[in-house]
């Protein structure tokens, strides 16, 4: 069995942490991953009220095992029914990215929650050191989701590791039990991980959407901005997704100023998520899509993930 910091501090049998993927991941998702030996988190949707935060949190918890929320602090001013909702809940971790997550670190850590925050450069991972943050998640660009695309995976890991003091999660393009053990070998404590869940029935994708990340290879996906300017949501721009490629991130890329301004596109998106139409709607993962081939469920994912112990066994000569 492995053993670094995150399976110490939250009582886990492999060194995983299932992305809070908001949208996708919610309380079922998360408490299966717990359940399996992980610890699963579910993602607070932009706009979710305190009560759906309370009925996640309940369902994520029946496990009786250890589960985590992630927040994003750019909705927080506007949404604070969120962070209350989180105390209250008492989850073992919270995530808290994407704007000015400082001033939440003490309430959550005087609550006795760990607090992670995901990083997509050295300079942010030195900052969340600062911050007070228990754990710092080293966001390359590989993810699925939102994030920087500025640095990728493995050299953002390298100068996190080089400059911060405290425990690094790595995340991005980490999808099966030789990535794990990569990052564990590099000098992780664990790893973060969200696509790799995307073909299971645990979380809330429809059964096309999963069909769909299903038949994305290895170079499906695209980053950028289209997705979040078309429905006028208020991300920082410095963080922009990746999702599966599609006809309406093709036909808008490069032209975000007039989607901006362009309701009929707006409404075309609103639409096609209605009807399951991902030639139009989106589906946000990660260039480890690849490498999800198959439908499992959560459990059959971390299983396979804990082989990362054989590997690491067998390259160390031991």
């Amino acid at each position: 069995m492995l053993r670094t910091w995150l399976t110490d501090r939250f009582g886990l049998d492999v060194p995983l942490v299932g992305a809070p993927m908001a949208g996708v991941s919610d309380g079922r998702l998360a408490a299966a991953v717990s359940a399996a030996g992980g610890l699963g988190m579910f993602g607070v949707p932009a706009t979710a009220p305190a009560s759906w935060v309370a009925q996640q949190a309940a369902v994520a918890g029946a496990s009786g095992r250890p589960y985590g929320v992630g927040l994003m602090a750019w909705t927080l001013p506007d949404h604070p029914g969120q962070l209350d909702a989180v105390l209250e809940a008492r989850p073992a971790l919270v995530s808290i990215s994407y704007g000015d997550y400082a001033p939440y670190v003490e309430p959550l850590r005087r609550a006795g929650i760990a607090v992670a925050t995901q990083a997509g450069t050295t300079a942010e991972a030195r900052a969340a050191e600062r911050a007070g943050v228990d754990v710092i998640v080293a966001r390359g660009g590989e993810g699925g989701g939102h994030g920087r695309d500025e640095v990728s995976t493995l050299p953002l890991l390298q100068g996190v590791l080089d400059e911060v003091g405290g425990p690094v999660l790595a995340a991005g393009g980490i999808a099966t039990a030789r990535g794990l053990a990569a990052v564990l070998a590099a000098g992780a404590e664990g790893a973060w991980v969200g696509t790799a869940f995307l073909g299971c029935a645990e979380t809330t994708l429809s059964g096309p959407a999963r069909e769909r990340v299903l038949a994305t290879g290895e170079t499906g996906t695209a980053y950028g901005r289209v997705f979040d300017i078309a429905q006028r949501l208020a991300w920082p721009p410095e963080y922009g997704g990746r999702a599966l490629r599609n006809a309406f991130f093709d036909r808008w890329h490069g032209r975000e100023e007039r989607l901006a301004t362009d309701e009929a596109a707006r409404a075309d998106l609103e639409a096609a998520r209605g009807e399951g139409d991902f030639d139009t709607a989106y589906i946000y993962a990660g260039q480890a899509v690849g490498l999800v081939r198959g439908q499992r469920t959560a459990a059959d994912v971390v299983a396979a993930f804990g082989a990362a112990d054989k590997l690491l066994r067998r390259f160390g000569g031991s």
